[in-house]
């Protein structure tokens, strides 16, 4: 019985927590439940370099919703849209070449 070794894996820890882990380069697709059967998706952590404006503007027009830009606790640029847009948003961002899929992380339900 004493050469059996568990694995330490904590389910809980954050990812950022790991040594060389870093959150800069993630794009996080979150979905929020509003009212009802309503809810938002946000986009956050595009690279500062990019014209999240535009980028806005491209998600409106190919997904037909409505879509702002808000700033988060950090200053940051974060795009809302109306809807559950977490695969399109995954989608164009790969299709477009804006980032890879392994830099996008999607949340929600």
């Amino acid at each position: 019985m004493s050469g059996i070794q568990f694995n330490n894996f904590d389910a809980f820890k954050d990812a950022a927590d790991e040594p060389g882990a870093s959150q800069g380069d993630k794009v996080h697709v979150r979905v929020q439940q509003r009212n009802g059967r309503k809810c938002i998706t946000t986009v956050a952590g595009l690279a500062d370099d990019l014209d999240v404006k535009r980028i806005c503007k491209a998600f409106k027009k190919n997904f037909s919703c409505n879509g702002a830009l808000q700033k988060d606790e950090e200053d940051k640029e974060v795009i809302q849209l109306s809807g559950d847009q977490r695969t399109n948003v995954k989608e164009f961002l790969v299709d477009q070449e804006i980032c890879h899929s392994d830099a996008i992380v999607l949340h929600g339900f």
